[in-house]
């Protein structure tokens, strides 16, 4: 197990610093059609969860930019207040709303789920953006860990939640789930609050974002007759407050090799612009093509068989009743 943990740490290592900085993008950019961009947004309304800074701000302000209504759901209403006039002004788009919502709080979650739904449109894409890596062990209120909480609870609910209203912009409908590549240093486990006594952010953090490429697999085989789409997605390494924050001797390192929040945001926007027959249900992307789930030999491919367990555990967590 040491060995293939090994082993993991160090193909996601050079997988990414071929793959995933700067370089990269240039490299894989040569392959994007311009057209794909070039697609209109025009009455299609758009969620983005974290959008006040990174790539979640990049992402709402590409959907804005051709022409969507687009709501950011952000936590701080001062900051989120001054994305929102900051990308009215750069795209023109007089149609962008704040939402606020602490994704830490799953009661919290609920009542704006609610609160937006009693106006009943339709939602044609909602990108699950917000992300945390807290690197201590902190508890929520409602008794869960706070990465936990954020890039998992909140994810799954809003997803359950919001579904309605994503039927309701059926057949074109879809959910983007923002992931991370460094889903592929640990395979999917049942352990979702991390109980060993030696809390690390970091593999919990990577452990949450399986989780959610997971998910996104599970979601698209449980509603594929909903008519709408689950697609998850990793950024790539990017130079965004949240990673300069989170992990700081990362971001010193790779300096000038980072990618740019737009770069960043790319193949989120990219999932949203395109025909739905274009893509895979439930596959997991990266710089606009379908990516592999595992690394070779990596040893996490069978874990995505707990899945199962994983939501039985998360509707009791969340408070849904069982199906």
């Amino acid at each position: 197990m040491f060995i293939q943990k090994a082993w993991r740490t160090a193909a996601f290592g050079i997988y990414g610093f071929t793959q995933f900085t700067k370089s990269g993008f240039q490299e894989h950019s040569k392959n994007f059609k311009a057209e794909d961009m070039q697609i209109q947004m025009d009455g299609k309304n758009c969620m983005v969860t974290g959008a006040n800074s990174g790539i979640g701000y990049a992402t709402a302000e590409g959907l804005a930019s051709r022409g969507a209504t687009v709501y950011i759901v952000c936590r701080n209403a001062e900051k989120g207040e001054a994305a929102v006039s900051e990308m009215q002004t750069k795209t023109g788009n007089p149609n962008i709303h704040l939402e606020v919502c602490d994704l830490s709080s799953i009661s919290e979650v609920k009542a704006f789920v609610s609160k937006f739904s009693s106006q009943d449109k339709p939602l044609h894409v909602l990108v699950n953006n917000a992300g945390l890596m807290e690197h201590d062990r902190v508890i929520t209120s409602e008794g869960l860990e706070l990465n936990f909480a954020v890039n998992v609870a909140a994810t799954y609910t809003l997803t359950e939640l919001m579904l309605p209203l994503l039927e309701k912009a059926a057949p074109e409908a879809r959910i983007i789930t923002v992931s991370s590549g460094g889903m592929y240093t640990s395979p999917l486990t049942k352990d979702l609050q991390f109980s060993e006594t030696k809390f690390d952010g970091t593999l919990q953090y990577a452990r949450n974002k399986r989780v959610q490429v997971a998910l996104t697999e599970k979601w698209a085989e449980m509603y594929s007759s909903k008519g709408v789409g689950f697609y998850s997605m990793h950024p790539g390494w990017a130079a965004t407050p949240g990673v300069t924050k989170s992990l700081p001797g990362f971001s010193e390192k790779l300096s000038g090799k980072l990618r740019t929040s737009e770069e960043g945001a790319d193949t989120a926007v990219w999932l949203a612009l395109q025909p739905k027959e274009k893509l895979v249900s439930g596959a997991f992307y990266f710089d606009r093509a379908e990516a592999p789930k595992h690394l070779a030999l990596a040893g996490t491919a069978k874990s995505h068989a707990v899945i199962d367990t994983i939501i039985d555990s998360l509707q009791s967590l969340c408070g849904f009743s069982s199906n």
